[in-house]
């Protein structure tokens, strides 16, 4: 067990259950109103399924769009499948949560971006965010001479109705 937290991880972590949480209330009830979504994934991350002319062409990274046309949308724990249409062809594919580098549903304004992650929740190596907290600096109520420097005790009291 490390010594430290990684919020960084534990953060990605629920942001891709949001995803996934998403992503199982339009497969089970379709997208509502004008929602639709730009979801890019590194295409040549380990469980990513394409079609070899897809990932002939989009080596590194591909963004898909989920609007009018998708089918047999279905939502794992890890990852999600979907059948989309490219020029009149459809073509199943699965995408791994982890792959996943930005999910954006552009008809609210909404978007993750998600950077890369260690593997081991216990690897606290890599680039975790970590807040730097400093110590506030409080004035002292006390001049050099010894005497309250400006600071003014106010009793409540003065404040109360009778």
């Amino acid at each position: 067990m490390s010594d430290r937290i990684n919020y960084g991880q534990m953060m990605h972590r629920a942001l891709r259950g949001l995803l996934r949480d998403v992503l199982e209330r339009v497969a089970a009830d379709g997208l509502p109103g004008e929602h639709h979504f730009f979801i890019t994934f590194d295409t040549a991350h380990p469980g990513v399924d394409l079609a070899d002319w897809l990932r002939e062409r989009y080596p590194d990274e591909m963004t898909i769009v989920m609007q009018e046309w998708f089918d047999n949308l279905a939502v794992m724990d890890d990852r999600f499948a979907v059948t989309l249409n490219f020029g009149n062809s459809p073509e199943p594919m699965v995408i791994p949560f982890d792959s996943v580098k930005t999910f954006v549903d552009p008809s609210v304004e909404f978007g993750l971006r998600f950077e890369p992650q260690e593997e081991s929740e216990e690897d606290t190596e890599g680039t975790p965010i970590e807040a730097e907290l400093d110590e506030p600096e409080l004035d002292d109520p006390l001049d050099d001479d010894g005497d309250e420097g400006g600071a003014e005790v106010v009793s409540l009291d003065s404040f109360r109705k009778h």
